[in-house]
């Protein structure tokens, strides 16, 4: 027997993780979110946005940059 592929085609293997746990995670380890925007009208780049986004926790031994 073999595991369900999930929608991105790979198999999930390990147990389901909790919204909470994988946010505890991420901002324990930081990540950094990027993407690309374009509006077009007739094969024609009319807008395009870069974002860029730096996610991580702020504690007392490492405070923020501000």
């Amino acid at each position: 027997m073999s595991a369900e592929p999930d929608r991105a085609g790979a198999c999930a293997t390990g147990p389901p993780v909790a919204l909470i746990d994988l946010l505890d995670r991420l901002l324990n380890g930081g990540a950094v979110l990027t993407g690309d925007l374009v509006l077009s009208v007739a094969d024609v780049d009319l807008v395009h946005i870069n974002l860029r986004a730096v996610i991580r926790s702020v504690t007392a031994d490492e405070p923020g940059p501000w």
